[in-house]
């Protein structure tokens, strides 16, 4: 009886643990090691291990003490709204460069609308890994 009452008494429950904001983070800001915490408490949707926030962008501004949801992150943006950048054309063995201006901003692997600045014509590209936007790129 005694040593069923001692397992009892050990047998606590493990609590989970997430990350919450140490400080007000604003939006379109990449998570550092300073900038979440850990702390004792299950939060659906959280974020629980200091790995996968870090080197993420904000898509929202999350305040401090609030969890960070997964859903509110996103890769870090690479192009900027107006950002002059370099816009290339790949069909086959064909690749034809100019430069374009950006109308939205995006992280490697999106699709932003781009102003072509030669032709002042419109198109849609990939942005690339290098922060050139890739027109008629097939994966």
């Amino acid at each position: 009886m005694r040593s069923l009452l001692i397992l009892l008494l050990a047998a606590q429950p493990a609590l989970a643990e997430s990350l919450v904001a140490t400080r007000t983070i604003r939006a379109q800001t990449v998570i550092g090691p300073d900038d979440v915490t850990l702390v004792a408490a299950v939060v659906p949707g959280a974020a629980t291990d200091l790995g996968q926030v870090l080197g993420l962008e904000t898509r929202i501004a999350i305040y401090a003490g609030k969890p960070v949801q997964l859903s509110d992150l996103g890769p870090p943006t690479l192009i900027d709204r107006n950002q002059i950048v370099p816009l290339i054309y790949l069909s086959g063995s064909l690749a034809i460069a100019t430069e374009g201006r950006a109308l939205d901003r995006g992280a490697e692997g999106e699709v932003i609308r781009i102003m072509n600045l030669g032709s002042r014509t419109t198109v849609s590209g990939r942005i690339g890994p290098d922060g050139s936007v890739y027109v008629g790129w097939e994966d």
